[in-house]
């Protein structure tokens, strides 16, 4: 036990006769391990582009939201109206009428 502790700690398990064994499985979960972080960093990546993307769409929600109530707005008579006359035009006090055409057949 003792022996193997020792061996451990001085490094000499890795220069020893059987030391081929020892460095494949050091070079597996050396390859585990880079193969573990790049997934690790691979995740938060898509986690901070999710989070971008959904600020993203609340920001367009509200945009589109705020753009129908100005919309809302504009289309009430009395706007419509007040920018006609700034334009020198006023509603008929007539009302329209219909025009019925009978076909000559």
């Amino acid at each position: 036990m003792k022996k193997g502790l020792y061996s451990i700690l001085k490094g000499t398990f890795l220069i020893s006769d059987d030391a081929f064994k020892n460095w494949r499985m050091i070079l597996f979960i050396s390859a585990l391990a880079i193969i573990m972080i790049a997934s690790s960093h691979s995740a938060d990546k898509k986690v901070h582009e999710i989070a971008r993307l959904s600020n993203e769409v609340k920001e367009l929600r509200s945009a589109m939201i705020d753009g129908r109530g100005k919309l809302m707005n504009l289309k009430k008579e009395t706007v419509v109206e007040k920018k006609m006359k700034e334009k020198g035009l006023a509603i008929s006090e007539i009302p329209p009428t219909k025009i019925k055409v009978k076909s000559q057949n």
